[in-house]
């Protein structure tokens, strides 16, 4: 198999490990809990601990790549989540199982942007877009694979099995890393800034625990106000220091490159958007319509099976119509889609709202390819670590925020109507406000240059051949008319 297909598909396979995992235990909460002895509410901190776990290490990801080389760094990442989904299925009590979950996190916060760091240093970028598809399906697929595999797993065989089975995968990805992925480190590795992880990782797990808490309605309002207070502090105490600073663990100065900033902008709000999905559809499945957890699952999976069937079409499009285009027509287009969910009602055909996720996941899918890859396409391989850190923090403040603007959204709307009892009718109002605020994302794709990320997209070969193919037409065209200009003068 070619190095351009099975790098994407060993960071890939470690991505779903990852994504799939922070939503499966979800829906075996309550087992879980019976088993060892506590209330699935007091359990949800095994949840908001690896979300927080992700926050605070993902700032250090960039430095340590370049440290101690991007393989050996990934693969590391590979074996602490294993060490940590072991000590899940191992633990006998809440605070176990919340220490096992924090070192999940670690490790997956790890992964994630070293796994983009290799393969950003191990793939030309004329193949980055078919990479980046590859690897930007884990992402869309995990959080609606996860539930209904969790529940699945817990019903018929073992709850423990949920992280077993992270095992094996975790050991081929391991020994595929070792075997398959260049040793390419930095010659010059700067000076790690502590002082500016501490700010960041007080700023970024303050404030993403904070919104993540709000979604699951586990410490009440003012609390969460104070988390999200306490960590943006931080985080301007942060961004003062980073000026000061020649090697920033998070380096804002990237914002001045215009994809980037695109990529960083447009995309959180994109994001958060799409982000509020899963959290908002299952809760109108199962509380609105009444399905199980297992049929809810099912249905919501269809957006999955739309963002697998883009994959093998994401380069083809974005060649042919350029980055720009597609992010600006496609953002508007998947936020229609997104809010078409508003429609939902207990008598829609489940055929028919199946159908919308389906082609709402395909330009989801394609949208994601295309704002992963586009940011890197100004970025200089010195900054490529940076950049992969960066990029890494704002999905996960972004996916954060998407579940307490949904949640908030919902609660508003409870209020308005002046209702205790959660219903499908308190959900059309938050699939608006998220579909919006994804709309809003266009505004700063249509920023970008024109040209935006020819160079990797290969647009810009498009061009020049329809260049030269007209230029030829004319030509022959010209040939043509003199020739018969000549033919009258006979």
């Amino acid at each position: 198999m070619k190095k351009e297909r099975l790098i994407p598909l060993i960071v890939a396979t470690a991505l779903f490990m990852e994504n799939m995992d922070s939503t499966v235990i979800a829906t075996s909460l309550p087992a879980i809990a019976a088993d060892i002895g506590t209330s699935p509410l007091t359990l949800k901190l095994a949840i908001t601990s690896y979300l927080l776990s992700l926050a605070v290490f993902i700032p250090a990801s960039g430095w340590t790549a370049d440290r101690f080389g991007a393989r050996m760094v990934f693969s590391l990442a590979v074996a602490v989540f294993m060490i940590g989904s072991i000590g899940c299925a191992l633990s006998s009590s809440v605070n176990h199982f919340v220490i096992a979950r924090i070192l999940q996190g670690a490790g997956g916060a790890m992964m994630t942007p070293v796994g983009r760091l290799v393969l950003l240093r191990s793939i030309d970028k004329s193949a980055l877009v078919n990479a980046m598809a590859w690897v930007t399906v884990p992402a869309l697929i995990g959080p609606v694979i996860g539930p209904p595999l969790g529940g699945f797993i817990t019903t018929y065989f073992s709850w423990h099995w949920i992280f077993l089975i992270n095992i094996p995968i975790g050991l081929i990805g391991i020994f595929m890393a070792l075997r398959y992925i260049d040793p390419i480190r930095s010659e010059d590795p700067e000076r790690f800034d502590l002082y500016g992880l501490v700010l960041a990782g007080i700023g970024l797990g303050g404030i993403a625990f904070g919104l993540s808490v709000a979604g699951l309605n586990l410490l009440p309002w003012p609390s969460v106000a104070a988390l999200v207070v306490i960590g943006s502090i931080s985080m301007t105490l942060y961004v003062i220091h980073a000026r000061r600073t020649g090697s920033p663990v998070l380096d804002f100065s990237l914002l001045r490159l215009p994809t980037l900033r695109a990529s960083i902008i447009g995309g959180f709000l994109f994001r958060l958007g799409i982000g509020a999905l899963p959290f908002l559809l299952p809760l109108l499945m199962q509380v609105g319509f009444g399905l199980s957890p297992f049929q809810s699952g099912l249905v919501t999976f269809a957006s999955a099976v739309g963002a697998m069937g883009m994959k093998t079409l994401a380069a083809r499009i974005i060649r042919t119509f350029g980055f720009r285009n597609i992010m600006v027509v496609n953002a508007i287009v998947s936020s229609l889609l997104l809010a078409a969910s508003a429609l939902f009602t207990a008598s829609t055909p489940l055929l028919l709202i199946m159908i919308i996720l389906v082609v709402g996941g395909f330009f989801r899918s394609l949208q994601f390819t295309a704002i992963n890859t586009v940011a890197y396409a100004e970025v200089e391989p010195a900054q490529m670590s940076r950049a992969t850190t960066l990029v890494s923090v704002n999905q996960q403040l972004a996916i954060s925020a998407g579940v307490a603007v949904g949640a908030f959204s919902v609660e508003a709307t409870m209020m308005v109507r002046h209702v205790s009892e959660l219903s499908a009718a308190e959900f059309p109002p938050a699939f608006i406000v998220v579909a919006i605020i994804s709309a809003a994302s266009t505004y700063f794709f249509w920023q970008m240059p024109d040209d935006a990320g020819h160079e990797i997209s290969g647009r810009k070969a498009v061009e020049i051949s329809s260049r030269k193919g007209a230029a030829k037409a004319a030509a022959k065209a010209a040939s043509e008319t003199t020739e018969d200009a000549r033919d009258q003068r006979l």
